[in-house]
């Protein structure tokens, strides 16, 4: 591994755990030339599904958009970091599952606005008034007055 402070290529692994439920592992290093310590995240690539947008163009899974997309629903909101990272995994895992190549984005944003209902219901109204692009505030009383109707 590459030392990021003098770029030796000599470092040792000090310790080693897993994070993210057993997705990852972190390992703590130490750079034999200049001693500095730093930490990696080490992961397995697993292939995400493309994503078909509603204008018919293609473009692959983006995790970074997902997470984006969900702080800002988030934002302000006392849903711990942990939280929204158990649920950007869940998301990832469920459209592995599927086993397609390509998925619609409606799909993907019925799976974000479902993990956000049960994580923040504040959230989830914000979510769905960007995703579904709502006109008035009749349409945000309509989706409010859905959350109280049992599933």
């Amino acid at each position: 591994m590459l030392c990021p402070f003098c770029s030796t290529h000599e470092t040792k692994v000090i310790d080693s755990r897993l994070v993210a439920e057993g997705q990852q592992v972190r390992r703590r290093r130490e750079c034999a030339s200049c001693k500095e310590r730093f930490t990696t995240f080490e992961g397995a690539e697993l292939v995400m599904p493309r994503v078909i947008k509603r204008d018919g163009s293609r473009e692959p899974f983006n995790e970074d958009k997902l997470r984006a997309g969900l702080q800002r629903a988030l934002e302000k909101r006392p849903v711990s970091t942990e939280h929204i990272e158990r649920c950007i995994l869940s998301i990832k895992s469920t459209l592995r599952a599927t086993g397609e190549r390509e998925l619609q984005s409606n799909y993907l944003g019925n799976l974000i606005m479902d993990a956000l209902k049960s994580l923040d219901q504040v959230a989830y109204v914000r979510f769905a008034s960007v995703y579904r692009s709502f006109q008035d505030i009749k349409e945000f009383g309509e989706e409010i007055a859905k959350l109280n109707e049992p599933e």
